[in-house]
């Protein structure tokens, strides 16, 4: 991702609350099933981070592995990530067959 793209996603960003917090449970994967179906929907998202600032380092690089994910800004507790969105799966309807 270039710099001017990386720069406009962090304007949007900016508006937005987070939509995920992670807590004192840290990253389960129930947490991680959320952000997953939360970027198919959003693709640009916020994660709170609630842990210690090493946990934090490494709770935030799990999750951009694990949902190959692009890391757009961390500050603090906040994480920006984005992940374009799935193609729709498109299924060819056929219609009624003719004798």
């Amino acid at each position: 991702m270039n710099s001017v793209r990386k720069k406009q996603l962090k304007a949007q960003a900016h508006l937005l609350k987070p939509v995920i917090i992670i807590g004192q449970a840290g990253l389960t994967e129930s947490v991680l099933k959320e952000i997953e179906i939360t970027l198919d929907t959003h693709e640009l998202i916020k994660i709170k981070i609630r842990a210690e600032r090493d946990d934090r380092k490494t709770i935030r690089e799990q999750i951009i592995i694990e949902t190959k994910a692009e890391l757009i800004q961390s500050i603090g507790q906040i994480v920006v990530i984005y992940r374009k969105k799935p193609e729709p799966k498109v299924e060819k309807v056929t219609g009624p067959r003719r004798r």
